[in-house]
């Protein structure tokens, strides 16, 4: 059964990845704080995964922007990548609902009516 990841793809939370993740047909955690690659070590092959973006100072929520199927994922010291097909993009979905997904990774989230809303096509 596939589990699903939401994760951010801005450096320093302003230098927006997500484009040239998308081109590359990536994603990736190139940073090591707190637990973060740990729980990105568990992302497989058949997982899905979204790129989240925060609405901005004073808004709860988060938009999701696209949706991908992880096709393999690639250990390295400092880094996690996963190679991705990407199949949705530039969707802009407005989720009232966070569930803290604050940081660079978080999951893995069972199916439940969040996860089907944020992950439908």
């Amino acid at each position: 059964m596939a589990n699903y990841w939401v994760v951010g793809a801005s450096w320093g939370g302003v230098q927006h990845q997500d484009k040239k993740f998308i081109e590359q047909g990536i994603w990736m955690l190139g940073w090591e704080d707190g637990n973060q690659p740990e729980k990105a070590s568990h992302i497989q092959a058949g997982d899905r995964i979204a790129i989240k973006r925060m609405k901005g100072r004073g808004q709860s929520g988060i938009k999701i922007f696209h949706l991908g199927i992880v096709k393999g994922v690639i250990l390295e010291t400092n880094k996690v990548i996963c190679t991705v097909d990407w199949v949705a993009t530039n969707l802009d979905r407005d989720m009232e609902e966070s569930r803290g997904c604050f940081k660079s990774i978080h999951g893995p989230f069972e199916h439940d009516e969040w996860v089907q809303k944020a992950f439908c096509l």
